[in-house]
C-alpha cells in the first residue's frame, strides 16, 4: 500500500470502536496497514454479536467505562504511542427519557465530557508524534431535536470542543478534526431504520437516497487523519448524503 492513506506502522485508538460507526473506522485504519486498538462498554470482545454490527476481527480490546473519568485515566494505553486518537463513544436515551436527570447525564458524560477526558489522556503522546484527533459528532449538532436534548446538546458541545481543542493543541503539532455523521445504519437507528414508515420519510429526506455506512464514515475520518488533510484543523465535516441542505 502506498500513498497518503497508508497507516501502515501507525498506532490508532478508536474510543467506541466495539460497534456502529467506530468500527466501521476502525476496520477502515486496519485495511490500511495501522495497528488498530479500540475500547467498548463489554468486559470481553467475544462478549460483541456480529448481527449488531461488531467485528473485532484483527483489533486490540480494551473495556472502558468511558462515562466514568477515573476508568478513563487508569486505563492502560494500549502502544507505547500513539499517532491517531478517534473519539467515536456515544449513546442516547429515547422515549424522553433525556429530559430526566439521570439520562441527560449519562448522554452528556459520555457524548461530551468524555473527549475532553480521553483528549487529555492522549495529548502527550499524540504531541511526540505530531498526530491527529478526530471526533464524531452528528447532524444533530445543528438543528434541534425535539425528543433528545442531551443528544443534540452533546453533539453541539462536541463540534466546539473540536475547534477549542484544535486552537489549544495546535502548537503542540496536534490537529483536531471531526466528522457530523447524518443518519447511518447502526443499532442506535433501529428505532429509525426498523420502521418502514420512518425510514420512508428520513430517506425522502437524503438527497442521495440512501442511509450511510459506517464505511462512509470510515473514509472522511481517513481523510482528516491523512497527509491530505496536514492544513486542516478545528473542522467538522458534515458527511450526511446532503440530508443537512
Amino acid at each position: 500500500m502506498t500513498g497518503d492513506t497508508d497507516f501502515t506502522g501507525k498506532r490508532v485508538l478508536v474510543v467506541g470502536g466495539s460497534s456502529g460507526i467506530g468500527n466501521g473506522i476502525a476496520h477502515g485504519f486496519r485495511m490500511r496497514g495501522a495497528a488498530v486498538h479500540v475500547w467498548g462498554t463489554r468486559a470481553r470482545a467475544e462478549d460483541y454479536d456480529p448481527a449488531e454490527g461488531s467485528d473485532l476481527t484483527g483489533l486490540g480490546y480494551s473495556c472502558v467505562d468511558v462515562a466514568d473519568p477515573d476508568a478513563i485515566e487508569a486505563a492502560p494505553a494500549p502502544f507505547d504511542g500513539l499517532d491517531v486518537l478517534v473519539l467515536s463513544q456515544g449513546t442516547v436515551v429515547y422515549k424522553r427519557g433525556e429530559f430526566a436527570r439521570p439520562g441527560w447525564d449519562k448522554v452528556m458524560a459520555i457524548n461530551l465530557d468524555s473527549l475532553m477526558h480521553c483528549a487529555q489522556k492522549f495529548r502527550a503522546a499524540l504531541a511526540e508524534t505530531r498526530g491527529s484527533i478526530v471526533t464524531v459528532s452528528s447532524v444533530a449538532a445543528y438543528g434541534a431535536n425535539v425528543g433528545n436534548p442531551a443528544y443534540a446538546a452533546s453533539k453541539a458541545g462536541a463540534v466546539s470542543l473540536t475547534r477549542t481543542l484544535a486552537n489549544a493543541f495546535a502548537a503542540e503539532g496536534v490537529r483536531v478534526n471531526g466528522i457530523a455523521p447524518g443518519l447511518v445504519d447502526t443499532k442506535l437507528t433501529k428505532v429509525t431504520t426498523q420502521h418502514p414508515e420512518r425510514l420512508a420519510g428520513s430517506l425522502a429526506r437524503i438527497p442521495q437516497g440512501r442511509l450511510g455506512t459506517p464505511e462512509d464514515m470510515a473514509g472522511a475520518v481517513l481523510f482528516l487523519a491523512s497527509p491530505l488533510a496536514a492544513y486542516v484543523t478545528g473542522q467538522t465535516l458534515i458527511v450526511d448524503g446532503g440530508l443537512t441542505l
